[in-house]
């Protein structure tokens, strides 16, 4: 994987339709298809707040549409960063990191592949975010002090926390949210024979409003694996969502 000089990224993860089991130690059995002309949400309100200033989130994605503002994850629907912050594809398919009032710049890399899976990463600890890209670091941010991620406010992956407006267009597997730890890349993913692939993460300390989304289950695509039954409630989403397709079995 690389940065080319078009600043275009290079698909990892899911090559050449999927992965032998001798490549890929852990697996990964489904995914989750968003469709953004009808809105899918993926969403959550906890009821207790956790770490706001120590956190790490992961999704490996696949996009299938660009050029589009499209929702990657979103705390809270107004005010600073303290109550709302987001992270989004652009519309011109950098990264995107705001809290509506306050935008703290795009990546200058770009993701257009619609092709193969790729893995973003966020780690956010002492003011400081920084979000990679197939174990790449793509954008550093500077927010201090507390912010919406895990606490009491709506939270969306794939989709906005409040609206129906800007959901994500393409598929997400294996999406991890650590509240209380900021782990790097490497404890959730490695480069195996040039290959960026997904690592087994249920030895990781969760925390309070961690979550694990394997979309297992068809009928509860929300469904949290990580052992705190924090469930997220899918919107606009059903059975024929759940896609074997994923960064280690290709479709």
């Amino acid at each position: 994987m690389g940065v080319f000089q078009n600043n275009l990224l290079a698909g990892a993860g899911g090559q050449a339709g999927g992965g032998a089991a001798s490549l890929y130690d852990y697996q990964i059995e489904q995914s989750v298809r968003f469709d953004s002309a009808s809105s899918s949400t993926l969403r959550r309100t906890p009821s207790s707040a956790g770490n706001r200033t120590t956190w790490s989130f992961s999704a490996w994605i696949k996009r299938s549409k660009i050029t589009d503002f499209q929702m990657i994850l979103e705390a809270g629907s107004s005010g600073g960063a303290d109550s709302r912050l987001f992270h989004a594809f652009s519309s011109g398919d950098g990264i995107e990191v705001s809290s509506g009032t306050v935008n703290y710049g795009t990546s200058s890399a770009l993701l257009r592949d619609i092709s193969g899976w790729n893995h973003i990463f966020i780690k956010h600890t002492g003011g400081t975010q920084t979000i990679y890209l197939n174990g790449t670091s793509i954008k550093t941010s500077s927010i201090s002090g507390n912010t919406a991620v895990n606490s009491t406010v709506a939270h969306g992956i794939g989709c906005r926390s409040g609206t129906s407006s800007n959901s994500f267009g393409g598929y997400m597997a294996e999406v991890l949210l650590f509240d209380g730890t900021a782990y790097d890349p490497t404890d959730v993913a490695e480069s195996k024979n040039g290959i960026w692939i997904p690592k087994d993460p249920s030895s990781l300390t969760f925390g309070t409003n961690g979550v694990h989304l394997k979309f297992e289950n068809a009928s509860d695509l929300g469904n949290d694996s990580s052992g705190n039954n924090n469930d997220y409630t899918s919107g606009n989403m059903g059975a024929d969502h759940q896609v074997l397709d994923s960064p280690t079995f290709g479709s």
